[in-house]
């Protein structure tokens, strides 16, 4: 597909991965999600104590949680256990992790206490708040910055992989190959500045205490039932036009995510953190994104707007460079998309709204 100013090149020694076939239906999606790379199993067969997903509820958390069980099953490593915490208010998907060997333990993580958790040496956060953020902005910085205290306080002697967001930098022109782990931050609006609250305080306990830490800056996780990509081709199946004022944007495979987000433990690094952006190669057009989908679904391609000249945009060649590029690169991501909600298959209801500029989510 075009796209516009592409990360650096794969190295030499690198090659692209064949892509996997299409998962048709949410069960083929949770089986391709769920199954483990050759780097992902051996960087976990050297794990050293169990692992506590923290928010494992969410979007990405039950599958990165089977993820984990299976590439630990694969690497001999029967022996740790897996423990996804939650309130689980869907006790159906607890249900379902039960039966895959992950551990679901009920929990709430804002007023529980944290001594009431299990002992582990690794741990994934996923705790966030984002929708809603603008109007209740109290809660958002009690989930996304308070709640890190409570936490590191509890793992003080653990491996923790902490998912942040790319909304910590600022916008960025789309000339740019995007914002590097290196440049200064910018957050816009209360969502965003939580977020950065949130690295400070698990960077704090880094710094003082030697909490081994990754910081990973994700944006944005494709998994079929939502995402940048689904928003798009709903809109354009619907026959809804496309806000183009955000003109381009980074998306990524949440299979990956999930991978990069396990791998980076062996990364964890005190008293600075490893910080690490998360998300594809390509910045992508969303002029031409619609365009594509408009072209699977034999409809005319409808758009609002003009794009501004700056995005939210990141840099993530370190993570490509540590891990390899995707397995399920953007071209593919679409052709899936666009079949996925031609066959009928369901959506989570839960968009991003990547085109917010203001941070006012």
């Amino acid at each position: 597909m075009s796209v516009a100013h592409p990360h650096p090149p794969t190295p030499p020694d690198r090659h692209l991965p064949a892509s996997p076939a299409f998962p048709d239906g949410e069960d083929a999606l949770e089986a391709l999600l769920a199954t483990p790379s050759p780097g992902l199993v051996a960087d976990l067969a050297d794990l050293d104590g169990d692992l506590v997903i923290l928010g494992a509820g969410g979007k990405m958390g039950p599958s990165l949680a089977r993820l984990a069980r299976r590439a630990l099953d694969a690497a001999g490593r029967a022996d740790l256990a897996v423990h996804a915490v939650s309130r689980w208010t869907d006790r159906a998907a607890a249900d379902r992790l039960a039966a895959d060997g992950v551990t679901p333990v009920p929990f709430d993580l804002l007023d529980g206490d944290p001594a009431a958790l299990p002992d582990a040496g690794n741990v994934v956060f996923m705790v966030g708040a984002k929708f809603g953020s603008a109007s209740d902005p109290a809660h958002a910085w009690a989930v996304n910055s308070a709640l890190p205290d409570r936490v590191a306080r509890r793992y003080r002697g653990a491996r923790v992989s902490a998912f942040s967001t790319g909304n910590v930098y600022p916008l960025v022109t789309t000339a740019s190959a995007g914002s590097a782990e290196g440049d200064p931050v910018g957050p816009v609006g209360e969502y965003a500045m939580s977020c950065l609250g949130r690295e400070r305080v698990f960077g704090h306990h880094s710094a003082e205490h030697g909490l081994r830490l990754a910081v990973i800056r994700l944006n944005y996780a494709v998994d079929l039932r939502y995402g940048v990509l689904a928003d798009i081709a709903s809109a354009v199946h619907s026959g809804h036009p496309v806000d183009v004022t955000t003109g381009h944007l980074n998306a990524v495979w949440q299979g990956y995510a999930n991978e990069v987000a396990l791998r980076a433990l062996r990364h964890a690094t005190a008293p600075e953190p490893f910080v690490l952006n998360l998300t594809g190669p390509e910045t992508a057009s969303v002029r031409r994104l619609t365009q594509l989908f408009a072209d699977a679904f034999d409809t005319p391609a409808e758009t609002v707007g003009a794009e501004s000249g700056t995005a939210l945009l990141s840099d993530a060649s370190l993570c490509h460079a540590l891990f390899g590029y995707p397995d399920v690169p953007l071209r593919t991501l679409v052709s899936w998309q666009a079949e996925w909600i031609r066959r009928g298959h369901p959506l989570s209801g839960k968009p991003t709204k990547f085109q917010v500029r203001d941070g006012r989510f």
